[in-house]
This record gives C-alpha cells, structure tokens and sequence, in this order.
C-alpha cells in the first residue's frame, strides 16, 4: 500500500470531499489517540501518589520527577518527528511508539508488584518504565498529529481548526477513561479507615499497558484501509515513496540543514545548556547528586536549550521570507504557550497532593480517590469540545472568527482567572480547613475552556503554517513548548506550602510546624531528623526571592504568569496575522 503511486481525482470526487464533513481516517486517528491517551493520563494520575506512597520519594521531589518526566514525553517527539520524516514514515512510527509505551506500563506494573520486597529494584525499575515511555511517546505523539494535517486536500485546509478540535476530544475522551479506570483500580483507600492500599498501584498500571496494546493494533488493522488521501494515496508511508503530490507547489521536498548550520546549533545548545543550569541549580558543574537537583540541573537545561537552538537550525533551511515569517509564528507563539501548560499541568503534582490532602472529596456520600478528580478536565472537554468546534466553524463563517494566537491569548487568561478563583477559595482554609470538591471541579471546568481554545489550534496552527519537508520535526518543536511548561510546572509544583496533613504529622512529633516554619523555634537534631523520615519542610518555598507562606500565594503566582503572557499575546496577535500571510 506505503507504494500506491498518485492517482487522479476525477472533479465529481473533488466536489464530494469538499463537501464532506471529515474523511474517515480522522476518527480511525481519533480512535489510536484515544487508546494512546488512556494508557497515558491513566497512568499519569497515578504516577505521583505511586512515587510518594510507594516508593516513598518526597512530594518535592516526585513534583520535579513528574515535571522533568512529561517534558521529555515532549522533547523526545523532535527526535521521532525526524526520524519519520527522514527514514520510516509516520506509520511505522506510530506502531513502534505505541508498542514502546505498553512495554513502559508493564514494566511499572513490575515495580508496583515488587516494591515491598526490594525498594532499590522498584525504583530502578520505575526508571527504565518512564524512559521506554518517554521515548515512545516521542514516536507516537508528533507523527499522528501530521497525519491528521495531511488528511485534508490543500482547498479544505480551513477545516483543520474544526478536526483538530475533533481529534483533541478523542484525547480527552481516553483522557477520562483513564483517569476514571486507573485510579478506580489503583488508587483504593479503606472505605472505614481512610488508609491507603498501596498495593493496588500496578492494576492501574496494568489496565493502561492494555490499553495501549489496544490503540496499537486498532491502528495496524485500519491504517491502510482509511488512512489515505482523498485521491487514495497512503499517508504516512515511508518518505523515499513520497511524490509532488504531498507537497505545496513549488516547495521543497526534503529539509536541508548545512554543516556550518549544524556546527552552530551544536554551539548554541551546548552555551546555553550551561547558561540555564547555572541559573536553575547555580552551578556549571556536576557536585549534586540528589535526584531533584539532577533532573532540574540537566533534563531542564536541556530542553530550554534544544528548543532555542533548533530555533536557529530550522531557520537556516528557511527558502523564503513568507516562509521564515510563518515558522517564526509557530516558535513565538509556543514560547506563550509554555506558561499554559505549566499553570495547567499543576493538575498531576500538586492539585493531586492538595486534593488528597485538603479537600472534601466526598460527592452523595462516595469518597473520590484523589488521583480520579484529574477526571473532570476529560469530562469537559468531551462534553465541550463538539460546541467549541461549531463556535469556531459559525464564527469563521460569519468572518468573525478570531486569529488563532488571539485564541491562544485568550486560554491563557481564562487559565489565570481559574486560578484567581481557586486562591481566593483556600484563602481562609489555614491548617486543617478542607476545600469543597466543587471549587477544584469549578477549576477543571474553566481550565477546559482555556484548553480548548489553545490546545488543539496550536495543532492547527502548526498543520498550517508548517513546511511539509520538516512538518514532524515542526510538530516536535511545537511539543518543546509543552516541555517547557511542563518541566516548569515540575518546578512550580514543588512550590506547594505545607498542607493540612503536614501539620498533623508535624504534631504527632510534638511540634508545631507553622512555628518552625515562621522560624519562632529551633528543632534538635533528633527532630530535624523525624521531619526527615516523615517528609516534612523545615522552611517556606520561595519562588523568585518571594516567600511562599499559603496556598492563597500559591495560587496567585499561576494568575500573575498566566495573566501577563495573555495580555502580551493579545497585544502581539495582529503582528502575527501578518507574519502568518493569509492563514487564520
């Protein structure tokens, strides 16, 4: 089939496609995301809970793990966009990835079955779980996103706000499959106790190995079948078989970056690998060995730089200005959409440990594990993402509808006033007041809205703007940003001020931790080490020189990044329209 030579449209099947609705391969894509989305966020509710519970790693630290964790899920998708778009095609890609990531959950279901006998092994384990996911997920996550961008014909291209809504609400409909089915199974406390199973960690982790082997077969079956062009050529197929065809006229077919160029990216990534470790860890060199600093002071710097320098490289094989100026647009407004994610993705860190910590869970006398109350973000989407698509699709008809960056500014300041209201919620809740599950609920509901109007137009976007010699790699760009966000929401995560469990554990020692905290009282070494063992803080976090004494100012540092990102890319959105020369 990848050997199909181009055939013709006869006029008649043009006009039946323009008039079409969505090709048939979109939901068979639709379908493999929404497997590869419940093996996914069904593990990535658990992955925190698991780390504290289980494996006993502090919450600071499993925050940055969590944080470093899902940015290299979106690193590595630079290293699998290049290698489809060069060797293997996104097929094969999207098969190896998928394959990779239902070995990763297996092997968590091991550590999660073997952690009480040999911690050490568990960890490791773990380790070599999170790595085969990350880089299966690079395969996977940008080659599916280009096929659906090239499902559509060049003269149907103002449709692709609409699928990529479409698409994105598969993800989100696996995203609550997973994040109800995983923590059901896996996030099990004493219904009269209150006190945690943690053993039952791995079936979660098993049910999204299944998952996974799911969506990889239901893609192998129906790939050749549907996954096609209008005219009946393969999309996806090994790159040495691709024709003019697949190509805008007049655009190059292969990306071509000079030695010289190479050289200097090599350069550029590796000053400003070490410029943004002095600034995150305050060293060039290589004397800690504890695991937060670890990842902060490498997978962080690395990602920072990659994305900067790839920046440089993809502009040298830049063929003309309208081109440098569209590809300038994707990287300006990713550069926003980092602050997005990283308010967003608080969600698996510590969203989690306040809502298993500080919150009434309990919903007509049924006490939710806080893992699954992730969920409502899936729900909403689902139940939002049809709506937001006709929104889109009435307004562009009416030549209403707003440029995409300006949608993009706008999830931004919807995300800071979702925040705004969570902060004033737990502004009076002290020590061991519990927040009302409604207001989290209310949380994910705004953010929601906020997700749908950036997310899934970035994809767009990208699909539009792109040059199809490196659009993978450009995809793989894309995701850097959701890197970025996400290794700075690890960072922001650990941010979180003690709960109300902390100072019931700092009581059972017999002292009071808002005193220690407020640095009224002096612990002894036997105390300071009690603290240790029970994972407590000895002082406030501090985020740019500023003491962080509640979750009130928690909250309110999201509010004040988001909200300034939003009115900068407000105000820089009719420049961009511009830059973006006849694309929406």
């Amino acid at each position: 089939m990848d050997n199909i030579e181009a055939i013709s449209p006869k006029p008649d099947e043009l006009v039946e496609n323009k008039g079409s609705r969505h090709p048939k391969g979109l939901w068979v894509l639709f379908g493999t995301e929404m497997w590869e989305r419940f093996n996914f966020y069904g593990m990535r509710a658990l992955l925190t809970l698991f780390m504290v519970n289980s494996l006993l790693i502090k919450e600071a630290d499993a925050a940055i793990i969590y944080g470093g964790f899902l940015a290299l899920c979106y690193l590595t998708p630079l290293l699998g966009g290049f290698i489809a778009d060069k060797y293997i095609g996104n097929r094969f890609a999207i098969i190896v990835g998928g394959s990779l990531m239902a070995i990763g959950q297996f092997l968590l279901f091991i550590s999660a079955s073997t952690f009480s006998a040999d911690i050490g092994s568990a960890k490791m384990i773990m380790w070599l779980a999170l790595f085969v996911i990350i880089f299966g997920n690079g395969f996977f996550k940008p080659n599916i996103s280009s096929m659906v961008g090239s499902l559509y014909p060049k003269q149907e291209k103002s449709k692709l706000d609409s699928a990529f809504t479409i698409f994105y609400m598969g993800i989100n409909i696996g995203a609550f499959l997973g994040q109800f089915i995983c923590p059901y199974v896996g996030d099990v406390k004493d219904a009269t106790t209150g006190v945690r199973d943690i053993f039952a960690f791995k079936w979660g982790f098993l049910a999204a190995s299944i998952a996974m082997l799911i969506g990889t077969v239901t893609f192998f079956i129906l790939k050749n079948k549907y996954v096609v062009t209008p005219e009946g050529r393969p999309i996806g197929g090994l790159p040495k078989n691709n024709s003019t065809a697949d190509f805008e006229e007049g655009e190059s077919q292969t990306a071509k970056f000079s030695g010289a160029s190479l050289g200097i990216t090599v350069g550029i990534f590796a000053v400003l690998f070490f410029a943004f470790r002095y600034l995150l860890v305050g060293e060039f060199g290589f004397n800690s060995m504890e695991m937060g600093q670890l990842i902060k002071g490498i997978i962080y710097p690395f990602i920072y730089a990659a994305g900067i320098s790839l920046a440089f490289l993809i502009m040298t094989s830049a063929e003309n200005k309208v081109e440098r100026q569209r590809i300038w647009v994707i990287y300006i407004v990713s550069f926003f959409i980092i602050f997005f994610w990283a308010a967003f993705e608080q969600a698996g860190s510590s969203l989690t440990f306040i809502a298993d910590n500080q919150t009434d869970r309990n919903i007509f006398g049924w006490n939710m594990p806080p893992s699954m109350v992730q969920i409502f973000n899936g729900i909403f989407v689902v139940l939002l993402a049809f709506p937001f698509s006709l929104m889109w699709d009435k307004l562009r008809a009416n030549g209403k509808e707003p440029v995409s960056p300006f949608k993009q500014a706008m999830g931004l300041a919807i995300i800071a006033l979702s925040y705004f209201i969570i902060a004033h919620n737990v502004k009076d809740l002290g020590n061991s007041g519990l927040l009302a599950i409604k207001w989290l609920m209310l949380l994910y509901f705004i953010q929601t809205c906020g997700e749908l109007c950036l997310s899934p137009i970035g994809l767009s976007l990208v699909g539009k703007l792109a040059p199809k010699r490196f659009a993978s790699l450009l995809y793989g760009v894309f995701f850097i940003s959701n890197a970025a966000g996400y290794a700075l929401a690890g960072s922001l995560g650990a941010l979180i001020p003690a709960t109300g469990d902390k100072f019931k554990k700092a009581q059972e020692i017999g002292v009071n931790l808002q005193d220690v905290l407020d640095k009224k009282v002096t612990l002894t070494t036997d105390q300071v080490a009690a603290f240790e063992k029970a994972q407590l803080p000895l002082h406030n976090p501090t985020f740019v020189g500023f003491e962080i004494h509640n979750l009130f100012e928690f909250f309110m540092v999201f509010v004040v990044l988001c909200g300034i990102a939003s009115v900068i890319l407000a105000l820089l959105s009719p420049i961009l329209k511009k830059m973006m020369h006849g694309v929406n």
